[in-house]
């Protein structure tokens, strides 16, 4: 492959990264809270976007597209939260890696159902750590309240790892029907920008 080729197809790879980014942050702002969970906490569809970067391309192309998703958030919110665009980073990277991972090692929808499962246990088990140890503690930090160990592990246990299980539950239930719909044509956009 030339240099000129490599060239054009990096640029179009870095053209339809930014595009799903965009698309991702459209999606961000169209979310629910779910009953009984801390109205904070809301299901939004904005990992899906990155989720089907990661299939094209690779796991690293899926968290670019959460990168502008979050930078482009960060910027247009008026970098009020930015604790809680780390932790949206760190949470859909955790998510769609191991989507990205497991459909390129077996390039079919139970390489999906594999990476939606682990992507899941990741995302619930790496974020209720997080929040325990540096989030929780971050946002208390920054609103100025005080926050002991009781509270952090009661907001975990019955707040964050609860929703993050039933985040994952209800991305992948949208987006396996989607990935079967759509996988002649994802694969089609792997063999044509790879």
């Amino acid at each position: 492959m030339s240099n000129k080729t490599t060239r054009s197809s990096n640029l179009i790879k870095l053209i339809v990264i930014a595009l799903l980014g965009a698309i991702s942050l459209i999606l961000f702002f169209i979310s629910f809270p779910l009953p009984m969970l801390p109205p904070y906490l809301k299901v939004d569809f904005s990992d899906i976007p990155a989720i089907i970067a990661g299939i094209i391309f690779s796991p690293l192309a899926g968290v670019l597209v959460l990168f502008v998703k979050n930078g482009l958030y960060f910027v247009m919110s008026g970098a009020t939260d930015p604790i809680g665009v780390v932790a949206n980073f760190i949470a859909g990277s955790v998510f769609i890696a191991p989507v990205a991972y497991f459909y390129h090692k077996f390039k079919n929808v139970k390489g999906v159902l594999l990476g939606l499962v682990v992507g899941t246990v990741s995302m619930a088990v790496v974020m209720g750590i997080l929040n325990y140890i540096i989030i929780l503690p971050a946002y208390a930090t920054f609103i100025g309240m005080e926050m002991n160990p009781a509270i952090k592990f009661y907001t975990v246990a019955v707040g964050i790892l609860p929703f993050n299980v039933l985040k994952g539950l209800i991305v992948s239930l949208l987006f396996v029907p989607l990935f079967i719909k759509l996988a002649s044509w994802i694969e089609e956009q792997h063999l044509k920008l790879t």
